[in-house]
């Protein structure tokens, strides 16, 4: 193997949108708690799947998910607070499994030169939730994959080829999802030159960002957002997340600013809700809050209820200008069964009035994590909104030092305690859990939360 190559082994990425698979943390919460039963899936596992960072090799093997929750091999059982954004309705709803179930026995498959009665269903129903006059769409089998129709139609619709969008942000593992998107781990290494004409700039976020300032980032953000618009001059869209996942929350009026000047420049407004659509932020979409409609909105995770993939598109009328081409011809977009699974997913998120259980659950625990900051020093920063949610640690407040260490001290902590969550960036514990989590159960997760910042502290020498 040649020697520039070789080397990529000793490169680790700096921030991550997920906790990493090499901290010894890891390796020490493993060695007393995966049973015999669990080692020879795991070795499996590490023997045929190739390596990635915050993938494989596994944390722990699963055996069962249902509603809130999941259990390994061992028995225990962990409330899951992170679920990859896919278990918006919990996991197994018996409603969602009868309803695929049914659709297998009556049609499975519908051949692409076909229109799918449930397929036509799925796409009225987003037309009629979606936000301002989003209403043409498509269907792809992963938000990856949407990202990528998002930007061909982009370009179609503008005859231009460049994009804006923030470093840090994460938009899908494609070639056009991972060049505008804007981690390391994702983009790094040796894959070659990404898409051409994808500028990047600085994200919005007070608390920790590339200015240095502690206030106003997000018209700092916004001025230089504008700023590239106007010296590029040909930029089809701005693509970006209205909720960062990190989590970050914009300011009021960031993103008007935002749309105002696309709207100046010529330039798309796409918003990726694939982790946020759909309820997580306690609106229908996170752009909700904000009162912003985009020209393009894409989602995903959730819209199979975490049982199916599947993703959409969804745009303006006057956008629907590639009529003689085939951008997302995808063997299973219209798929009866996977439209099946995202209709009904839809269907029970009104009828159980989970959007508004992730708003008001969402207020108690943001308020219960503030309240923890008084007698934990380790909290730095508590940020949100609904059921995405976050703690920053740092070492010292003065200086926001990350605490990353610390971090990942209070991850295995948690898992001990029955709470499954990730870090991200190193050092911000993430938060996004089902939205049919209920107060109780946020209730049970803060006390762990509590517990184990109050452990690793001590070992720390904090208090």
């Amino acid at each position: 193997m040649p020697a520039e190559k070789s080397s990529l082994r000793n490169q680790v990425p700096q921030g991550a949108e997920g906790d990493v698979n090499s901290s010894p943390y890891r390796r020490d919460w493993q060695s007393g708690r995966i049973n015999a039963e669990a080692r020879v899936i795991l070795d499996k596992d590490s023997r045929y799947f190739l390596r990635q960072s915050v993938s494989t090799p596994c944390l722990n093997t699963i055996k069962k998910a249902e509603g809130i929750w999941i259990e390994d091999h061992s028995g225990k059982r962990y409330m899951d607070f992170h679920g990859n954004n896919v278990h918006h309705i919990g996991y197994s709803h018996p409603r969602l499994i009868e309803a695929i179930n049914r659709q297998m026995q009556t049609l499975s498959f519908a051949p692409r030169r076909y229109a799918c009665d449930v397929a036509a269903e799925l796409a009225e129903k987003l037309a009629d939730i979606s936000p301002g006059s989003l209403s043409k769409l498509l269907f792809t089998t992963g938000g990856s994959d949407a990202i990528e129709v998002a930007l061909k139609m982009a370009r179609t619709a503008t005859g231009r080829f460049k994009t804006i969008s923030f470093w840090d942000s994460f938009h899908g593992a494609g070639f056009g999802a991972s060049s505008v998107g804007g981690e390391e781990m994702f983009r790094g290494g040796s894959i070659g030159p990404l898409l051409p004409g994808t500028e990047h700039v600085p994200p919005f976020g007070d608390y920790r960002n590339a200015w240095g300032v502690r206030e106003g980032s997000a018209d700092l953000c916004a001025r230089q957002i504008r700023y590239v618009l106007e010296k590029e001059g040909d930029v089809s869209a701005v693509i970006a997340e209205p909720s960062r996942a990190v989590p970050y929350i914009a300011a009021p009026g960031f993103w008007q600013q935002v749309r105002e000047a696309c709207n100046e420049f010529g330039a798309l407004l796409i918003f990726d809700e694939i982790p946020t659509g759909l309820g997580k932020t306690g609106k229908l979409f996170a752009c909700d809050h904000d009162e912003v409609v985009p020209d393009i909105l894409v989602i995903g995770k959730s819209l199979g209820g975490g049982i199916l993939p599947i993703a959409s598109v969804i745009c303006k009328p006057e956008l629907d200008v590639a009529e003689h081409y085939a951008y997302g011809h995808y063997t299973h977009e219209k798929n009866p069964v996977t439209t099946r699974a995202a209709l009904t997913t839809i269907e029970i998120i009104e009828d159980e009035g989970l959007v508004e259980n992730a708003a008001v659950v969402g207020q108690y625990a943001l308020q219960r994590l503030e309240e923890m900051m008084e007698s934990h020093p380790l909290i730095g920063d508590v940020r949100g909104r609904g059921f995405l949610f976050g703690v920053e640690l740092v070492t010292d407040r003065d200086s926001r030092e990350p605490a990353n260490d610390a971090a990942d001290r209070v991850l295995y902590r948690a898992l001990d305690k029955g709470l499954s969550f990730k870090t991200t960036m190193g050092n911000v514990l993430t938060f996004t859990p089902s939205l049919i989590t209920t107060q109780s159960d946020m209730a049970f997760a803060l006390n762990v939360i509590d517990e184990s910042l109050g452990e690793v502290e001590n070992e720390l020498g904090f208090n």
